[in-house]
């Protein structure tokens, strides 16, 4: 029985301790490499599905999007990345109508907390795998998520 006090005990525990760290370090040295070489192979590079790369409104081959500035993802959002624009028109049967004027999203203060995405309750916005966001100006991160002349899609 070694005693950890005297100066042989505290020695082998040292030589211990050495040798326990030299196999971790063997065994990680001949383990397979798994690192991304990440500008060259910048065409095939997958992000997990998971991934919360920036916000997007997807819109269908007619220019239209889900939307109908209800303002909930807004409110949702922790730190008013979100700035919704709306107005309210008069439909042809004489209703107001509250309809997007524009969507700004500040991808610069956007935590990616995925609460809006949450919110929405007709799935207008979601996440995607884009994650190359570097920019020497910042208003380059503001974006306007809505295309020019887009409109919501009619309910059928």
């Amino acid at each position: 029985m070694k005693n950890e006090n005297s100066y042989f005990g505290g020695l082998l525990n040292g030589i211990g301790s050495l040798l326990i760290g030299m196999k971790t370090t063997i065994t990680v040295f001949f383990r397979a490499k798994v690192t991304e070489q990440y500008p060259e192979n910048r065409a095939e590079l997958k992000m997990f599905d998971r991934f919360r790369g920036e916000l997007v409104m997807p819109h269908n081959e007619n220019n239209e999007h889900r939307c109908v500035s209800c303002g909930l993802c807004q409110t949702a959002c922790p730190n008013d990345t979100i700035e919704i624009v709306s107005e309210t028109i008069e439909t042809a049967e004489g209703k107001k109508k509250k309809i997007l004027k524009t969507y700004k999203y500040d991808l610069g203060s956007c935590i990616f907390c995925q609460l809006c995405v949450n919110a929405c309750p007709h799935d207008a916005i979601t996440f995607d795998q884009t994650f190359e966001h570097a920019v020497f100006n910042r208003d380059k991160l503001i974006h306007t998520l809505n295309h020019e002349g887009s409109k919501v899609i009619e309910k059928k």
